[in-house]
């Protein structure tokens, strides 16, 4: 029998409103879920179960408030939140809560949203990994930073969850876990309310079960309803793009790789072999200098005050990141603009990019989340990606191709992963 948090988050929404469903009833189904499920998977930071049924049960009771009516959510551990603790996963902050919501959990509310709780993330959305495990196997990692997120919306405990991506935190858990996650264009998702680390990259974005799921949450979360009425569009070429980090794909990406390529071509699209311009080849570095000369900066208070409250990995990283300068981050602001223009045209002879999602399948151990080098590049050029899970690496995990859109093009990027979903999951 199938119970009200299997299904996804447009059939939960459609569900409530033709009256087949209550609020109430789908945030139990997700509690149960959770009492099952949390002792193993530890994607949850704070969770309230009155709290929860209580928004549940006024939802109910009212009228139709918006898109997502009667729709649990999880909202990652570094958004800030009225009602639950906020704690970055960090020390530092134990105990912490807003006396507001993010702006993204306060337009979630106003279409009728239900908060289920916060997710675990890693220290400050950076490396230090947090205790979730993923839930296909409980003794690999679920990728990171959007840790819970991931794993919570992949092992049906909620719907759908918010994730951030400034290096690969969106994309790559989502290829992990064998699910949906959508990065948008850069600032497409208002980050007010967000604990930042590099704001040149921050990017908000819904992780979800399928493409039409994310472009539900993605429609409300940008205030562009169109989002949610984008229809499948077949793209009519294809650049597969092995992408700067190529070296770093396992023998699982590159035989998930070849294998996206031959299901892309049996299902009539058109491919051709395309690379990031030579003009590109020090991107990687770029986006290090970035990530970590506004990391020491966003995270001034902290490493002043608390030093000894930082992981050991922080602490290296933030040691690393003063030797950059603020000249040399201005010249990588300036060569990333560069970069994005050139990009915007290149876009005139391919309609979408597909690239791998991440180096191979989820690394066994909990004590790193990954690599982000596959999407890194993507992040610095603030372009939509969308990770298109369905396939299997060798020891059966997940592992997933991601679909990149033009820089502000997120609704044809969305138009373009609904007709590509089925090539994956087929």
């Amino acid at each position: 029998m199938t119970e009200p948090c299997d299904l996804s988050a447009t059939e939960t929404v459609a569900a409530i409103a033709d009256g087949k469903l209550t609020a109430e009833a789908v945030v139990r189904s997700c509690l149960n879920r959770i009492d099952a499920r949390e002792p193993e998977v530890r994607a949850w930071f704070a969770l309230d179960r009155d709290l929860a049924l209580g928004q549940a049960r006024a939802l109910d009771k009212g009228p139709r408030r918006g898109a997502l009516h009667g729709l649990p959510i999880g909202i990652k551990d570094i958004v800030e939140t009225l009602d639950l603790p906020t704690g970055c996963g960090s020390p530092i902050y134990t105990g912490w809560q807003s006396r507001r919501d993010a702006a993204v959990v306060a337009i979630c509310r106003e279409a009728g949203a239900v908060i289920l709780g916060k997710t675990v993330t890693t220290e400050f959305a950076s490396r230090f990994p947090g205790a979730t495990r993923n839930p296909h196997n409980t003794a690999h990692t679920p990728g990171g930073s959007s840790s819970g997120s991931a794993a919570g919306v992949a092992d049906r405990m909620v719907h759908a969850a918010f994730g951030t991506q400034t290096g690969g935190s969106i994309v790559r858990p989502a290829s992990y876990c064998g699910i949906v996650g959508f990065k948008p264009s850069h600032l497409a998702i208002p980050m007010a309310g967000v604990k930042p680390y590099a704001q040149s990259l921050d990017t908000l974005g819904p992780m979800t079960r399928t493409v039409r799921d994310a472009a539900l949450v993605y429609a409300v979360a940008s205030a562009d309803p169109q989002a949610a009425k984008v229809e499948a569009v077949k793209p009519k070429r294809i650049g597969l793009c092995k992408s700067p980090a190529w070296a770093s794909a396992d023998a699982g990406m590159q035989q998930a790789f070849e294998a996206g390529a031959r299901r892309l071509k049996a299902a009539g699209y058109t491919v051709v072999d395309w690379e990031l311009p030579d003009s590109m080849r020090d991107i990687l570095a770029v986006h290090t200098v970035i990530i970590e000369w506004e990391g020491l900066s966003a995270l001034a208070a902290e490493r002043v005050g608390n030093l000894d409250k930082l992981s050991p990995i922080m602490r290296e990283t933030l040691a690393r990141a003063a030797g950059h300068g603020a000249a040399a981050h201005q010249a990588a602001i300036a060569k990333a603009a560069l970069f994005r223009a050139e990009l915007d045209l290149l876009f005139d002879d391919i309609d979408v990019i597909v690239a791998p999602a991440a180096p191979g399948e989820a690394p066994k151990g909990l004590g790193s989340t990954g690599e982000a080098v596959f999407n890194s590049p993507w992040t610095l050029l603030h372009v939509p990606c969308l990770c298109l899970p369905g396939m299997r690496g060798p020891t059966a995990l997940p592992i997933s191709l991601q679909a990149i859109g033009k820089r502000g093009d997120d609704k044809r990027l969305l138009a373009y992963a609904l007709a590509l979903e089925p090539v994956f999951k087929g």
